[in-house]
C-alpha cells in the first residue's frame, strides 16, 4: 500500500540549490541554474556578503547590473543577470524576537525550513507555510509566496517590518508607520527595489497540528469544499490529471502530543510508472494507484507539519483567482486537460490565500484561490502550460511572481491597482535600473 508521502516523493520534488561556496567572493563565470533546471545565466561574479555593512561597502563600490539570488526557488527569470549575482545566504539568522508583540526579526537569507525550530525555541511560529520549505525569506515575500487556509494570508502579509538596501547603498527601515508607501510597495517587490536584509514578521504561540490525508473523488471534494476548508484549519486538494481523484491534505490545531507518521521508503519508481503509460490509459492506472493511497494521520509542530518532501524537480505555473471563481476554473483545467490528452503526470494543487493590502501581493484586495500546474523539468512544459493559462485569464487570474507566465506589463497593469505605484517608487529607488535584468525590463519599463 502507498502512503501520502510516498506519493508526494514520486511526484513532486523538494531540494536546494546548493548556493554559494564558502567565500566572500567568487569571479570565475560558474554558470547559474535555478532549483528546475530550466533556467541558465553567466553572471560576472557572485557577491555573498557576511553582514548588511559588507553588503553596502560592495554597493557603493561597485557598478553595473546586480541581482539578489536566494535559494533558486523560483521558475520565472528573475535572477538571471550577465552582471553581479548577490547571494543571501550568509545574512541567516534569527535577530531578534520580542515576547509582547511576538514579532521576530529574521536576516533574510534565512530558509523557511530552518525557522521554525528556532523559532519555537523562542515561543514563536509563523502563521503559516508554503508546502516547499527551502526557499529564502525574503525570496518567499517578494515572490508573494503562501500556505493554504481560510482567514490565512500570504507570508508577505504578516510583514511588519522590513531593511531595504537600494542599489547605491542606502539602508531605508521600512513599516507600516514608517513610509508606508514604500513599505507596501517593497513586502511583494521581485528584487526590484532593492536588497532586502532583514524582514520582521508578525508570529503567534507555538501550535502543534493534527494532519490527515486522504483520497476521495475530486467533483466530492468541491461539491463539500467550503465545509472541509472551514473545519480544516489548513486544507487542500492535490487533483490528479487524466484521473477521477484527489489526494486531500488538511490540518487543524490540536493539543495532543507529538504523533510522527511512519518513516517510508521512497517509490520513484511510480511515478516513472505513470510517466511512460500512454495518456489514453494513464487514468485507470492512477485511479487504480490512487484507491491504494492510505489514509494518514500524524501530529506534528505546524513548521514540521505543513512542508511535504519533494523528490522530482518541475517547472510551474500558478494564477490565483477570485475565490468564487475558483472551483469552475479547477473543473475547466481538468476537462480541459483531459480533452486534449495533454501529457501530464504530477497532480495539480488548489489552496485558499486571505487577502492582504501589498500592492503586487498575487491575493491583495480580498481573498482567493491558487492553482498550480507542474511539469516533470525532464519534460518541456509549454504545451501543458500554454493549454491551461487562458483559462487562468478567463476567471480573473493573477500570476505568482515566481512561476511560469507570459504576461507583460500591459496585462499586469490591468490586474494590480497599485501597479504603476509601485514603478514609481522602483524609479525612486533604483534610478539608475541596476536591479532591472531583461526580464524585469518586459514587466515594468515603458
Amino acid at each position: 500500500m502507498l502512503t501520502r508521502r510516498r506519493f508526494l516523493a514520486s511526484t513532486l520534488l523538494a531540494a536546494a540549490w546548493g548556493g554559494m561556496p564558502g567565500m566572500a567572493r567568487a569571479s570565475m563565470q560558474t554558470p547559474w541554474r535555478n532549483w528546475s533546471g530550466w533556467l541558465l545565466a553567466n553572471p560576472k561574479d557572485r557577491i555573498a556578503p557576511e553582514s548588511e555593512d559588507e553588503l553596502i561597502t560592495f554597493l557603493k563600490q561597485s557598478s553595473g547590473k546586480l541581482r539578489p539570488v536566494g535559494a533558486g526557488h523560483s521558475f520565472t527569470p528573475l535572477v538571471p543577470t550577465e552582471g553581479h549575482l548577490l547571494v543571501l545566504d550568509r545574512l541567516s539568522g534569527i535577530v531578534s524576537a520580542d515576547a509582547g508583540t511576538l514579532r521576530a526579526r529574521i536576516r533574510a537569507g534565512m530558509r523557511l525550513g530552518d525557522i521554525g525550530e528556532p523559532l519555537e525555541a523562542k515561543g514563536q511560529a509563523m502563521y503559516n507555510l508554503p508546502d516547499i520549505d527551502r526557499q529564502t525569506l525574503a525570496g518567499a515575500i517578494s515572490t508573494s509566496t503562501h500556505g493554504t487556509g481560510l482567514g490565512l494570508r500570504s507570508l508577505s502579509g504578516y510583514v511588519t517590518g522590513l531593511r531595504l538596501v537600494t542599489s547605491g547603498g542606502d539602508v531605508m527601515e521600512l513599516s507600516a508607520s514608517s513610509q508606508p508607501d514604500i513599505f507596501n510597495a517593497a513586502r511583494v517587490s521581485v528584487g526590484a527595489l532593492g536588497i532586502i536584509t532583514e524582514v520582521e514578521m508578525q508570529n503567534r504561540a507555538p501550535f502543534r497540528l493534527l494532519s490527515r490525508t486522504w483520497i476521495q473523488n475530486t467533483e466530492e471534494v468541491l461539491e463539500s469544499f467550503d465545509k472541509l476548508a472551514a473545519e480544516w484549519q489548513h486544507f487542500e486538494l492535490m487533483p490528479f490529471l487524466h484521473a477521477d481523484y484527489s489526494l486531500v491534505i488538511a490540518h487543524k490545531e490540536t493539543s495532543e502530543p507529538v504523533r510522527p507518521e511512519l518513516p517510508v521508503e521512497d517509490d520513484s519508481e511510480v511515478l516513472s510508472l505513470i510517466d511512460s503509460t500512454p495518456v489514453m490509459l494513464r487514468g485507470a492506472l492512477i485511479n487504480s494507484l490512487a484507491t491504494q493511497i492510505e489514509p494518514t494521520e500524524s501530529v506534528l509542530p505546524s513548521w514540521n507539519a505543513l512542508t511535504n518532501v519533494r523528490l522530482v524537480r518541475f517547472n510551474e505555473m500558478e494564477y490565483s483567482v477570485p475565490a468564487a471563481e475558483g472551483p469552475e476554473c479547477l473543473r475547466r483545467i481538468l476537462d480541459t486537460v483531459a480533452r486534449a490528452g495533454a501529457e501530464a503526470t504530477i497532480p495539480l494543487e488548489y489552496r485558499t490565500i486571505d487577502g492582504d493590502d501589498t500592492w503586487l501581493g498575487m491575493c491583495s484586495g480580498g481573498p482567493r484561490v491558487s492553482i498550480s500546474v507542474h511539469r516533470m523539468a525532464i519534460h518541456d512544459y509549454r504545451p501543458l502550460f500554454d493549454l491551461v493559462e487562458p483559462i487562468f485569464w478567463e476567471h480573473g487570474g493573477r500570476p505568482h511572481w515566481g512561476k511560469i507566465h507570459t504576461l507583460g506589463r500591459n496585462e499586469l497593469r490591468g490586474l494590480y491597482p497599485h501597479f504603476d505605484d509601485f514603478n514609481e517608487v522602483r524609479t525612486l529607488l533604483d534610478p539608475g535600473e541596476r536591479l532591472l535584468n531583461p526580464y524585469l525590463a518586459r514587466l515594468f519599463k515603458d
